[in-house]
């Protein structure tokens, strides 16, 4: 019997736009930079999208199946270097490291069968008082809460170090295309 091999691809990508002061939150204002990285996905966020999937997930905050709504999902960062593994559950730093919920309506997905609807784009805002260390990994979970959930996937990088004199915004877009 002949093996019939189908291809996908995951692609996913993490911008990083920096802006000075608050400027972050307001729609007119220009980045004094922008960071764009890859990222590799983790095996506790690929369970979390197939059990999802099944049917097997669930609203409730904190949670290893939650779903990667607007109420749950968040992008974390931190400043460890320490190399990706696809087991990991977590930001690696050990003190510097938070998550910070979605911006208002994301993450965002079109519902349809046209091509451009194998994509969801998530996006949160880090403001002036929040994440102001160098920036060595980041990633998307499920929780915006520390050491629960489940961690979709990890990006180990050198980013930039944030201060208090900046906002910066992360915007993760993961497709999978045919």
């Amino acid at each position: 019997m002949a093996v019939v091999r189908e291809s996908g691809i995951w692609v996913a990508q993490f911008v990083i736009t920096k802006f000075h002061g608050d400027d972050a939150y307001d729609p007119d204002a220009e980045p004094y930079e922008t960071v764009e990285t890859g990222n590799q996905v983790c095996n506790g966020g690929i369970s979390c999208l197939w059990q999802c999937l099944l049917g097997n997930g669930t609203a409730t905050a904190g949670q290893t199946l939650t779903y990667f709504s607007n109420t749950n999902a968040a992008i974390g960062v931190g400043d460890s270097n320490a190399g990706f593994a696809a087991t990991q559950n977590d930001l690696q730093a050990a003190t510097n490291k938070v998550r910070v919920g979605m911006n208002a309506t994301y993450p965002q997905h079109t519902d349809s069968t046209a091509a451009g609807a194998t994509s969801i784009v998530f996006q949160s805002t880090f403001g002036t008082s929040t994440a102001n260390w160098a920036w060595e990994e980041i990633a998307a979970f499920n929780s915006s809460t520390a050491s629960t959930g489940r961690m979709l996937n990890r990006r180990v990088q050198s980013l930039g170090t944030k201060t208090s004199s900046s906002s910066w915004q992360a915007t993760l877009t993961v497709s999978v295309t045919p």
